[in-house]
């Protein structure tokens, strides 16, 4: 429910604070002071649309915040902001809406930055505001199917579970369908491109690592002369003319000799054997590499065509040959799908047609549980009608089978509410027959039946009983009073029938203070309401026999109240 409110700078509210409770909390006061402003700042704090006019005059930006409180950890909401991870603590969920005057919009759900799609969606969950002129639902016939599905409950949401499993799967396959619908001149193109690209790329052979060894190999190929002479003049300097070899050999024989004396020459004597069959062993190396080494004119052209080829493919189909070994194995793959086209499309159809099949099933068990529903909500409707002083009206839920072949989320059925208000007229659709007046009495008599399984936590009704009075303002009030057994609601009211209803009663007044006008809000306590009724019922002066009135609503709404609570 929604437990607090501030408001900011927001049309005539300079600062307001407002705590509200459980049940039915009624809001009364003067036309002009304020009360429907109360509800265009719920409106924009549960995601409404919003506009730079609704800040104060003077102000620099307004400020909107409410506290909503939880009491079911299983409620969809909590679920909802979990997948936005956002943290809830102790079921409290606090939404912050800033209007600049710059037009910036600034949402937060429990302190984290939102988008406005994101704060709407989840006041959708919290709040649900009815006014007069703008019953949404009702209006709105796309929604009537949602309101029966509502009412058939747990039977109809298991068949539903098994039913959008299915209709995923089709909806995914359907696309595929429509996609693969190409141009058949496209495919053959796309088939000849793959093909040419795979021959090429097979047709080189391409090994990873391969570059690195032939730019080795064209290194030296290029560089033969200099890498000969310097190997054969590094191999004359150990074993030619210089004789360096053979003065190390001797050099080894006599430290050998003096070690064999002196132990302690030992380390030094292994040292210089060491260098002396090293240095030996490096001159066979080098003698064997000279009588190998030949320059081949031929190999040079050779690496150096595979080396253009190399970058020819790159330039291509990517920027490394690991790059280019992957790009061919998804044309590979590409071109198997293409080439087997057909029998692919034939497997897909296949199996769509058999998904028709299953969901025609699922669909019509959905039907078959809305028919039944149906059925129950046109009586219990009727009912509440006929308790709204509606006793003449006919009220229909008609489903309707889409055509053949055709489903959507909701199975094949489309729902439309029907309703005659004058006895001898046709069934009509709800939204070109009823009146204002008309269409608050069925939401009324909606909500009283859907309140107790659709989890808003607060209900709001601006004004939803004008142009009512006797019997039916009684009847209104009585049905909203009901609806507040299962749900908070907040409902801005002139008449005194809904106001002695009220588990909690609000007066907000418009002062004038610093020549500036404000709206203020007063908690009207018990021994106040018979003073506050009176004035309601007699417009300004309150008289002996308005007082004894008001008394008399007080006492007959408390036994009503009593009556179904």
């Amino acid at each position: 429910m929604l437990s607090e409110i501030s408001i900011k700078n927001f049309a005539i509210i300079e600062n307001l604070d407002i705590t509200f409770d459980e049940g039915l909390t009624v809001l009364t006061g003067e036309t002009g002071a304020g009360k429907s402003i109360i509800i265009d700042a719920v409106q924009l704090l549960a995601g409404g649309r919003g506009s730079q006019e609704f800040i104060r005059h003077g102000a620099i930006k307004a400020e909107l915040e409410g506290l909503f409180t939880i009491a079911d950890p299983a409620h969809p909401v909590i679920e909802k902001l979990t997948e936005l991870g956002i943290d809830v603590e102790e079921g409290s969920i606090i939404l912050r809406r800033d209007l600049n005057a710059n037009g910036k919009t600034v949402c937060r759900v429990n302190g984290k930055l939102v988008t406005i799609a994101v704060l709407r969606e989840i006041g959708s969950q919290l709040i649900d505001i009815h006014g007069q002129h703008e019953n949404q639902e009702l209006m709105h016939e796309r929604s009537h199917i949602h309101l029966l599905n509502h009412f058939a409950g747990d039977k109809l949401t298991r068949a539903s579970d098994n039913y959008a499993d299915l209709y995923e799967l089709y909806r995914k396959l359907k696309r595929k369908l429509e996609t693969a619908d190409d141009n058949e001149q496209q495919v053959a193109q796309r088939i000849d491109l793959y093909s040419f690209q795979l021959k090429e790329i097979d047709a080189a052979a391409l090994v990873i690592g391969e570059e690195d060894e032939l730019e080795a190999e064209k290194q030296k190929l290029q560089n033969f002369n200099r890498l000969y002479e310097r190997l054969n003049t590094a191999y004359l300097s150990i074993s030619g003319d210089t004789h360096a070899l053979d003065w190390l050999g001797s050099a080894m024989s006599d430290i050998e000799d003096a070690a064999s004396v002196d132990k302690t020459l030992a380390q030094h004597a292994e040292t210089v054997a060491a260098s002396f069959y090293t240095l030996q062993d490096t001159a066979h190396e080098l003698k064997s590499i000279l009588d190998d080494m030949e320059f081949d004119p031929a190999r040079l052209e050779v690496v150096e065509d595979r080396l253009a080829l190399h970058i020819s493919l790159k330039r291509k189909y990517g920027k490394t040959i690991e790059d280019i070994l992957l790009y061919r194995d998804k044309i590979a793959e590409d071109l198997d799908n293409l080439v087997s086209r057909d029998e692919r499309l034939a497997a897909q159809q296949e199996k769509m047609a058999q998904l028709l099949k299953d969901l025609e099933v699922e669909a019509e068990e959905l039907s078959i549980i809305r028919q039944a529903a149906a059925g129950q909500l046109q009586q219990a409707i009727m009912e509440q009608l006929q308790q709204l002083h509606m006793e003449k009206a006919s009220f229909k839920v008609e489903i309707m089978r889409k055509a053949a072949g055709v489903f959507d989320a909701n199975g094949y059925d489309d729902v439309v509410f029907l309703i005659s208000t004058n006895v001898g007229e046709p069934l009509k659709p709800l939204v070109k027959v009823a009146s204002g007046g008309e269409l608050s009495r069925i939401m009324l008599a909606l909500k009283t039946i859907f309140s107790k399984h659709q989890g808003i936590t607060s209900l709001i009704f601006d004004e939803v009983d004008t142009g009512v009075s006797g019997r039916v303002a009684q009847a209104i009030a009585e049905k909203i009073a009901m609806i507040a057994t299962h749900s908070q609601v907040l409902c801005i009211s002139h008449l005194p029938q809904v106001a002695a209803m009220a588990d909690h009663h609000c007066l907000i007044k418009k002062e004038v203070e610093d020549d500036r006008t404000r709206t203020a809000i007063h908690d009207v306590i018990e021994s106040e309401r018979t003073q506050e009724l009176s004035r309601m019922l007699s417009g300004a002066e309150i008289t002996p026999l308005t007082l004894k009135h008001a008394e008399e609503l007080l006492n007959l709404a408390e036994q009503r109240k009593k009556s179904f609570r």
